[in-house]
């Protein structure tokens, strides 16, 4: 049900838009689309450890085909055009007990055999500004859409981004529903409160998420970016983001990445929160020595929208957010790549992150850590070229009531080019 005049806008503005389309293709429209089949073989093995668990393991594989049409505008000085997102998802292995990895729904009777959907979005450029409504992924400081498990998820509502001035990139939206990563249903959105100490959502979800923000590159070697955003009837918040890179000399450099947020409840809520955020790497040929520290502070851990969305915070990683209220958490990393050698297509990383400071049910402090390694390779040349075989594995331990995890995924993807 579309709730609001906003949404209603959207969602006749994308019908509207796609029936006009093919009257007004022209030569750029054709000869500028892009095509895309990603197909993405996905294995997911969490292993729960801690006594009591209410599930032993979850553990499925699936196969994965991604379509991504990208349309040309056409001439004038509004060109319009459309792109579409084609997903399905198949059932390899999975059975009850076993599911909920995130690479396939779960129902009650088990994984169905495949899901599917079809989203589409239209467009309108004038100049360096670019209007999108429907179907959207977004990756910026207020709302980063995962794509982590087999199939993308996806947003629906509009999106700015205007590049008018040299350096400076605008960029505002609306959305007004989530699909998630094993899911083909849209919804309303909520708060991932998980062990943050947010209260009053219960029952209380939003049909609207909006953004304004933007970025702007000072020197070639330093960029900051101030995002506003607002989940109604549930939090608000206010992004800064400061990078630069120091070049050193000959293939060394050192970069630092800053990050503050500020959240507030919008009503409904307790949210109240400050999270500082620091990333510092030092590159050298092919090595990447990295040391972050991140800080909650507040009466409620950090705000962000539930489901499969990313939060923009330096020590988000593969299991955990490290972002409970008052929580500290430190983490180090380290990155090689292996063309520095002549091995190209060869990537290693492995980090630690460390948290505590926290309140658990039935302990003094709360402490947690996790570690993750990830391997992949992709191949250069011969027949299996731009073939990538990517193994992550993460391991994740609480004191409290979070659950210990041993986790596996294998990735297996290779896009074939269509136009």
């Amino acid at each position: 049900m579309l709730k609001t005049p906003i949404a209603r806008g959207v969602a006749l503005a994308t019908l509207g838009a796609t029936l006009a389309i093919p009257t007004l293709a022209q030569a750029a429209f054709v000869e500028d689309t892009k095509a895309g089949l990603e197909l993405r073989n996905f294995y997911l093995n969490s292993d729960y450890r801690q006594e009591g668990a209410d599930q032993s393991k979850q553990d499925e594989w699936a196969q994965g085909f991604i379509l991504r049409v990208e349309s040309g505008y056409t001439e004038g000085t509004v060109g319009f055009g459309v792109d579409a997102l084609g997903l399905l998802g198949v059932k390899l292995d999975s059975g009850r007990g076993r599911t909920g990895t995130g690479l396939l729904p779960a129902t009650a009777s088990g994984a169905p055999d495949e899901y599917s959907e079809l989203g589409l979005t239209a467009k309108a450029k004038v100049s360096k500004s670019v209007l999108k409504v429907g179907t959207l992924q977004l990756k910026n400081p207020a709302v980063a859409t995962s794509d982590s498990r087999l199939l993308p998820a996806v947003m629906r509502g509009a999106q700015v981004v205007s590049n008018e001035i040299d350096g400076l990139t605008l960029d505002l939206g609306y959305v007004d529903q989530i699909n998630n990563r094993n899911s083909t249903n849209y919804e309303d959105m909520g708060i991932n409160t998980s062990g943050k100490g947010i209260t009053g959502t219960k029952g209380v979800e939003s049909d609207e998420f909006v953004y304004l923000g933007g970025t702007y590159k000072v020197t070639k070697d330093l960029s900051t970016s101030y995002y506003y955003s607002n989940l109604e009837d549930l939090y608000k918040q206010h992004a800064l983001n400061l990078v630069h890179v120091l070049p050193i000399g000959k293939d060394q450099s050192l970069k630092t990445d800053l990050r503050y947020q500020r959240s507030t409840d919008d009503g409904n809520t307790n949210v109240d929160n400050k999270a500082f955020g620091a990333m510092v790497t030092y590159s050298l040929s092919g090595h990447g020595f990295g040391l972050g520290y991140q800080r909650m502070s507040g009466d409620t851990g950090f705000a962000y929208v539930g489901g499969n969305i990313d939060p923009y915070l330096v020590n988000f990683v593969q299991i955990g957010d490290f972002a409970k209220e008052d929580e500290r958490s430190w983490q180090a990393r380290y990155d090689y790549n292996f063309a520095a050698i002549g091995i190209p297509g060869l990537t290693f990383m492995t980090r630690y992150i460390t948290g505590d400071n926290f309140e658990r049910t039935g302990v003094s402090e709360g402490k947690e850590w996790e570690r993750d390694t990830d391997i992949a390779y992709t191949f250069q040349e011969g027949a299996l070229k731009n073939l990538n075989i990517k193994w992550r594995n993460a391991t994740f331990r609480s004191n409290g009531t979070a659950d210990d995890i041993d986790q596996n995924r294998l990735i297996v993807s290779y896009t074939i080019p269509l136009m």
